[in-house]
């Protein structure tokens, strides 16, 4: 039988695995497309650049992981990040970072729940009644969705 410090610990490890394997994805699109054109919108109406979708995920990471169940009230402005633009390899350094930043919140998670309800910075009033675990797969569907947006626009800026 399997008890509950199991079910944690493979629920942890589990999304760590997960999330790294899109953020890996992500920072290898960056790094493909280059500054260059990792910055440039496709041709459709409301499309966002490769940049400002992966700094949108950061900037979710931090809201979710770090703010809502790490209560590090980390600063969001989640309209800015729609349009953020820089350096690839900049972001590919936050992207680490908040990466390993995770393992801390994934644990606190596991371990505690969540520390700050109240937290401010998402469209989305879930924190409020959400569990660690709830919050945890949500954090999970995020980074696949916008992985695939990601995947959709490198193929539409590349093509020629």
């Amino acid at each position: 039988m399997v008890n509950e410090a199991q079910v944690s610990t493979r629920l942890a490890e589990a999304a760590l695995s997960i999330a790294g394997e899109s953020l890996e994805a992500m920072t290898t699109i960056l790094g493909d497309l280059g500054d260059g054109r990792a910055n440039r919108r496709p041709p459709l109406d409301g499309a966002n650049s490769p940049y400002a979708i992966v700094f949108h995920c950061v900037g979710m990471l931090e809201h979710w992981a770090g703010s809502v169940i790490g209560g590090e009230s980390i600063p969001r402005d989640r309209a800015a990040e729609f349009t953020a633009s820089g350096p690839v390899d900049d972001l590919i350094e936050r992207v680490g970072d908040v990466r390993s930043r995770l393992a801390g919140w994934v644990e606190i998670a596991v371990s505690e729940g969540i520390r700050d309800r109240s937290a401010k910075g998402s469209t989305r009033s879930d924190a409020a009644t959400a569990t660690p675990e709830w919050v945890l797969l949500h954090i999970q569907r995020e980074l696949a969705q916008h992985l695939g947006q990601l995947e959709l626009t490198r193929d539409l800026l590349t093509q020629s």
